[in-house]
């Protein structure tokens, strides 16, 4: 197919940061799929332009190359929803949006901007139910992923004991300062850090260097948080009628402290007496005062690169991975130390374990399995998926707006 890509390049726009998530994952994939590219970098364009002219500049791109769909990341007020609407409504190019953060975002933003759409896309299995209180229909449920052909193993050494890459908000820098004072030999990267931002070709290094990669799951808008204070936090809506239809699976395979499995089950009402393992008399639900933590691109890009991956307990991640065997988690700073030094003593039992989590990922989360089924759900045909992941389909062309 034909796709306007309109996304950012760079990094939040500046290209000093590298190039961004959207271009290292989605464009990469895309073309590598094999379909053909118009690169529409809205930010750069505004920059050169204003907003109003790369508005109308975006109107006429469409209209002159008659893409078969348009593809949006937004995550601001950058694009003018008339000029969207005037896209989705051409009846030539079908148009749709990745929005990110529906876990937290969806009545200050998502909900404003789907109707623009012809089709949006929800990494968040909470927000289904909003949009159809809105009376949104063209919802398509997905998930992160990773782009394989950039992470990828590598034939390194293991150079590094826990490592950490991303930005230290919410209470990231708690946790490493935390893990440090216990003995660990922690290394940090990502801006913000006093060691910088990686490259991506860097990074990926460091995944297939690293005997454990923490995955620190909160998002930023959560606020900073003492995590020897916060030692589980209450469990709401679909997420927690998720824990209680797997909490038998979770607690009994994955790896967390005594006092941590306490807590949870305390928190999903277990009832040891029940055949199922869950108490009848379901606890008053409790109300988030945040939000749920929210399964992210890490996930998948670390077992892609053979990486023993440790991460938060986020909604749905259990429907991805098995817990315990694929990936592992964590609960308070306490029980994380406890499962770092487990890991650390035992080479063999943490190398099955990245290595099953390798083999679900090429085989089930790689972003040409999940874009695959987006065209399907959008009426586009089928892809040769197996074709595509083994890099046997030409790569797409690229023509770039200038």
């Amino acid at each position: 197919m034909k796709l306007l890509n309109v996304t950012m390049k760079y990094d939040y726009g500046d290209p000093n940061r590298g190039f961004g998530f959207e271009h290292c994952n989605f464009f990469e994939s895309l073309r590598r799929m094999g379909h053909d590219i118009v690169y529409f970098d809205f930010l750069t364009l505004m920059d050169k332009y204003g907003r109003d002219e790369m508005n109308r500049r975006l109107i006429e791109v469409a209209r002159s190359e008659k893409p078969d769909v348009m593809f949006t990341v937004l995550y601001e007020e950058q694009l003018c929803r008339e000029a969207v609407r005037s896209i989705s409504e051409s009846g030539t190019t079908q148009t749709v949006n990745w929005f990110c953060d529906d876990h937290w975002r969806f009545e200050s933003f998502s909900q404003h901007w789907a109707p623009c759409f012809n089709w949006v896309i929800s990494t968040s299995a909470s927000a289904l139910p909003k949009y159809e209180r809105i009376g949104y229909a063209n919802v398509i449920k997905s998930q992160y992923a990773c782009n394989h052909f950039s992470y990828h193993k590598l034939d390194l050494p293991k150079k590094y004991d826990v490592t950490f890459v991303g930005q230290p908000h919410s209470n990231r820098r708690l946790i490493v300062e935390s893990l440090r004072e216990r003995g660990f030999n922690v290394n940090a990267w990502g801006h913000g850090w006093e060691t910088g931002r990686l490259t991506q070709e860097e990074m990926i290094e460091v995944f297939n260097q690293s005997r454990i990669n923490l995955n620190l799951t909160k998002t930023s808008s959560r606020g900073h948080v003492d995590p020897a204070e916060q030692p589980l936090e209450p469990w709401g809506g679909r997420f927690k009628q998720a824990a209680f239809q797997s909490s038998k699976r979770v607690l009994n395979h994955v790896p967390f402290g005594r006092q941590f499995k306490g807590l949870v089950k305390q928190a999903i009402g277990w009832d040891a007496a029940s055949p199922s393992g869950v108490a009848t008399a379901v606890q008053p639900e409790v109300q988030w005062d945040t939000f749920p933590d929210q399964i992210k691109g890490r996930n998948f890009e670390i077992p892609a690169c053979g990486g023993f991956a440790l991460t938060g307990l986020a909604e749905n991640l259990e429907d991805y991975y098995s817990l315990g065997s694929e990936v592992v988690c964590y609960g308070d700073v306490d029980d994380m130390a406890s499962v770092i030094q487990e890991y650390l003593e035992d080479d063999d039992k943490r190398e099955a374990i990245a290595q099953a989590g390798y083999r679900r990922t090429l085989s089930e989360h790689t972003y040409v399995h999940r874009f695959a089924e987006i065209f399907r759900q959008m009426g586009l045909g089928d892809t040769d998926v197996a074709a595509a992941v083994a890099g046997k389909v030409a790569a797409g062309q690229v023509e770039e707006i200038q």
